[in-house]
């Protein structure tokens, strides 16, 4: 079984103490083989919140060993310095959590695919290019099925309440609907710092298979939405007979994270798709 630790939306330069250490805590006593970081990693992108995210983020790998998938959102470019945001948009990122914005992850259970879906020149929206869809089609093509594959983008592809249809990334429906043909099984992601697990063919209904997509609320800012508090993603994956996985959402309450819910997903035989009328 493999265990993979979702967070998002840390928006270091509002961080709460508290709620920091609670997570680091977490992850001291219960681990994790993968830690992905699905963007707005901080408030205003400058580097000394970077390097406050950089000191947590190794701070949780060395409670655990575990490799690590990182994204920038779109509070990780600059937004005052004009300058910085339209010639080095990503160079605080980059400077912290390496060259590549768009990271890859495989092991012998999971193939996990990053994409950058911010540009300077839009302020939220989030964007799949057709270069993009196509990059992920050939990805994962070339995998094994029987793995479970991941795509983190920090946009929402789909919405649990009304309101947030807005907030949806430009070319979702294109990108999944190539993606499911190729086998994709979930979409992580952000931004709206609302935690949910959604099975996309009730709002994408042509999908040949279904994709779930499992959103992870604020990990660690005041920023909190709502009644939602701050929160973060458990995923254990379990590849015996065919793909499962439980999803654990974790609310901080009190001094501590507590188990808030848990979804049980399944899909079809490693290998199968399972399509539609």
């Amino acid at each position: 079984m493999t265990s993979i630790l979702q967070i998002s939306d840390t928006h270091f330069g509002t961080e709460v103490p508290a709620v920091v250490r609670a997570l680091e805590a977490h992850v001291a006593e219960y681990g994790a083989d993968l830690l992905v970081l699905s963007g707005d990693i901080t408030q205003r992108a400058r580097r000394g919140q970077f390097d406050a995210a950089q000191r947590f983020v190794d701070a949780l790998k060395r409670h655990t060993g575990c490799a690590s998938l990182v994204i920038p959102g779109n509070h990780d470019i600059p937004l005052y310095n004009l300058f910085a945001r339209f010639l080095t948009p990503y160079r605080n990122y980059r400077r912290h959590f390496g060259e590549e914005l768009e990271p890859c992850f495989e092991s012998d259970e999971l193939l996990v695919i990053g994409l950058n879906t911010t540009h300077p020149r839009r302020h939220k929206d989030g964007k799949v290019s057709s270069q993009q869809i196509a990059r992920v089609v050939e990805r994962l093509r070339a995998s094994d099925p029987a793995k479970l594959s991941i795509v983190v983008a920090h946009q929402p592809f789909g919405a649990m309440v009304m309101c947030d249809l807005r907030n949806l990334q430009h070319g979702a429906e294109a990108a999944l609907g190539a993606w499911a043909e190729a086998g994709l099984d979930m979409v992580m992601g952000g931004h709206i710092h609302l935690p949910y697990v959604l099975p996309l063919s009730r709002q994408y209904p042509t999908l040949a298979r279904e994709i779930w997509m499992v959103q992870s609320g604020t990990a660690l800012s005041s920023r909190v939405r709502g009644t939602s508090p701050n929160s973060f993603n458990r995923l254990k994956v379990n590849l015996t007979g065919h793909k499962h996985v439980a999803v654990e959402r974790w609310d901080f309450q009190g001094d501590a994270f507590l188990l808030g819910a848990r979804f049980q997903l399944d899909w079809p035989s490693a290998g199968k798709l399972h399509r539609k009328g």
